[in-house]
């Protein structure tokens, strides 16, 4: 059997903030504004998750409103959603996702991307994609405001 979740999430930039992207902190003079680190991708990632498994959503899970998860590693909750993607019997088949960002440049921090995602979620890295496009000036991307992450996963029943 499978299942196919999907979600978006967005975070706002600001001066004098981390910039944490797949669980890899990035030189920027921008980071991302949230309760936790705001790993925009992670979370859409980790709500994708979720929603495959009919669960609701990722502020249902670990909301913002509570001070255990003020400044938490988004990794740290991805791992809390593996937990329950086993725990209902399904692993992942493959995730593909996508960071909107105008800059800096994602390509030389995407395997390491793919490779904390992996660990996090029990699969190969070949599971993995992460893939990055500008904004092109348009937008709240274009105009450096915002990220705006998107994912896609498949998951499997695993055998018993």
């Amino acid at each position: 059997m499978f299942r196919i979740g999907q979600s978006s999430d967005i975070h706002q930039l600001a001066e004098g903030r981390r910039l944490v992207l797949g669980s890899v902190e990035i030189e920027h003079t921008k980071g991302l504004v949230g309760h936790s680190d705001a790993d925009a991708l992670l979370h859409a990632i980790a709500e994708a998750v979720i929603g495959a498994l009919g669960e609701g959503d990722l502020g249902k899970h670990f909301p913002d409103t509570d001070p255990q998860y003020k400044g938490i590693s988004s990794l740290l909750l991805l791992e809390q959603v593996t937990k329950l993607m086993e725990s209902k019997g399904y692993r992942i088949g493959n995730v593909d996702a996508l960071i909107m960002i105008e800059r800096p440049k994602m390509a030389p921090h995407i395997p390491l991307m793919r490779q904390n995602i992996a660990q996090a979620l029990h699969c190969a890295e070949d599971q993995v994609n992460v893939k990055a496009t500008r904004g092109e000036k348009l937008g709240f991307v274009g105009r450096e405001e915002g990220v705006l992450a998107q994912a896609v996963v498949l998951l499997e029943k695993a055998e018993a």
